[in-house]
């Protein structure tokens, strides 16, 4: 699934922006109703990429009835006919990998060489709950000769999806997934900051969806705000912020609809005295997701080492976080790319500001690179802070950016209240040779999803999400599916009437 493609077949990838530009819903476009539209910036370049849609209420609501009307035949459409169709949308995914990767480089600021991963990530997750639609099944309770009792699963009718801008068509897509494949109808909402990519997905894939069952509506927080509250949204889904997932959460409550949400981490990396410090270094540097700036909820951005092995660790950190270099995200050669916004530039570069003036030790990075072909893009380089302690902000907040804080240990039990101190349970990654000390210490952090000797990998059919302020449910698993259903309990009297 992440096999690399090689550069020069990247270097022949054209930029081909959608052509279409507004909200996308019962199979046909359709301009915003407030006619309104926000410039689409790209953060490496500062280029301008044209306008998308700023959708508001109207539009989602527009776009909901659609979804509505298009549910009393989709929930109607055998399983294994819903799979066929979604395993076809799956094959344009891989058919146009190159095209979109472009795109989203361009939009979010994605190196090339990495987005390009996303459509076959995106396909394969389409694929795994194709294959699943089968599996949704109740179950039988013995009553007795004269009674049959069982349960069968139904979909919940609308769904609505909110995806961050790290990995746009990548979401937009292998989100849709389950909720389709459950017979669902799917309004989503795309990233304000990065909705092209998204805009030429649904391009790519009309026709393949009956109308309406499948709906795409770009805008910023009127537009979530409204998808989260629509009285004929049954359920909805975010991968975002803590806060965004709060706002959602209150804005579901009025129609009592279920809620699944992916919010913010602040992960940590764990390293015992055993383990082999150039390891440990690679997954220190890996867990960051440097790649697309530390703009991952998975980030372990706090990676706590014990003191035997600390300055060990960091000597090989700084040699191995050469091979992270910013440069333009549309470059084959690029492995670091640029940070989505001016706004998130600026809260990123507050925090590296906060680290320095509260005492953390600098050891890699922070600042702008300087190179001059870089001047106009939001670029900041790779940022390790070393000796840092729980009082600081880098410590406790999440930064959604290029930084990470080494922590040194010598207690297990106070470095364990230490990890688990913050208010995110996301993900983490422990490192020893030792199979008791791994299983101690999974047991005993406070995540959802653990990596032992390992990092930032995901695995199909496992299930993903976090605990505490991190979320509620899990999803790229079969439960996801699961969640997107209801139980129907059906009991059949056979006794003859006396």
């Amino acid at each position: 699934m992440n096999t690399p493609v090689p550069p020069n077949s990247l270097a022949s990838i054209k930029l081909n922006l959608p052509a279409q530009r507004g909200a996308y819903y019962g199979g046909k476009w359709h301009a915003p109703k407030a006619g309104r539209f926000s410039e689409q910036v790209n953060p490496g370049t500062g280029e301008s990429l044209g306008k998308a849609a700023d959708a508001g209420a109207e539009d989602i609501d527009a776009a909901v009835k659609a979804a509505k009307a298009a549910f009393k035949e989709w929930k109607r459409i055998p399983p294994l006919e819903r799979a066929k169709m979604l395993k076809e949308i799956a094959r344009v995914l891989r058919e146009n990998a190159g095209e979109l990767a472009m795109i989203d480089s361009a939009d979010c600021g994605n190196p090339i060489a990495e987005m390009i991963m996303d459509a076959t990530i995106a396909a394969a997750q389409i694929d795994f709950f194709a294959g699943l639609v089968t599996e949704m099944k109740g179950a039988s309770i013995p009553m007795g000769p004269d009674r049959i009792n069982f349960s069968v699963r139904e979909p919940l009718g609308v769904v609505g999806r909110i995806v961050p801008f790290n990995h746009p068509f990548m979401f937009i897509a292998g989100k849709a997934a389950a909720p389709l494949a459950a017979g669902n109808t799917i309004v989503m909402k795309p990233p304000e900051q990065a909705p092209l990519s998204s805009l030429r997905l649904a391009e790519l894939i009309d026709g393949l969806l009956p109308p309406g069952v499948f709906n795409l509506v770009p805008g910023g927080k009127e537009a979530g705000a409204a998808l989260a509250s629509h009285p004929d949204v049954a359920k909805i889904a975010l991968i975002g912020s803590v806060p965004t997932g709060k706002a959602v959460m209150r804005a579901a409550a009025d129609t009592l609809k279920g809620v699944l949400l992916e919010l913010g981490g602040k992960n940590a990396l764990i390293a015992y005295p055993d383990a082999d410090p150039d390891a440990v270094a690679g997954g220190v540097v890996g867990g960051m997701n440097f790649t697309w700036c530390g703009q991952s909820c998975g980030s372990t951005s706090r990676a706590f080492i014990h003191e035997k092995i600390y300055d060990a660790v960091l000597e090989r950190v700084k040699v191995r976080i050469q091979h992270w270099k910013p440069g333009i995200p549309t470059d084959p050669a690029t492995t670091m790319g640029a940070i989505i916004s001016k706004t998130q530039f600026d809260r990123v570069m507050m925090y590296i500001d906060s680290a320095k003036s509260e005492g953390a030790r600098l050891v890699n990075g922070g600042g702008r690179p300087s190179d001059p072909v870089l001047a106009k893009g939001l670029y900041i380089e790779p940022t390790v802070f070393a000796d840092v302690k729980p009082s600081m902000r880098i410590f406790k907040e999440e930064i959604f950016g290029p930084v990470v804080g080494v922590v040194k240990w010598s207690d297990e039990t106070a470095m364990f209240e230490q990890v688990n101190s913050v208010e995110y349970g996301l993900t983490a990654s422990i490192w020893t040779n030792d199979l008791t000390t791994a299983h101690r210490a999974a047991a005993n952090v406070e995540a959802g999803f653990v990596w032992i000797n390992d990092i930032s990998k995901h695995f199909i059919g496992t299930p993903f999400g976090g605990v505490k302020q991190s979320g509620i449910g899990r999803e790229e698993c079969l439960e996801e599916l699961i969640s997107f259903t209801q139980e129907k309990n059906i009991n059949i009297n056979l006794a003859k009437p006396k």
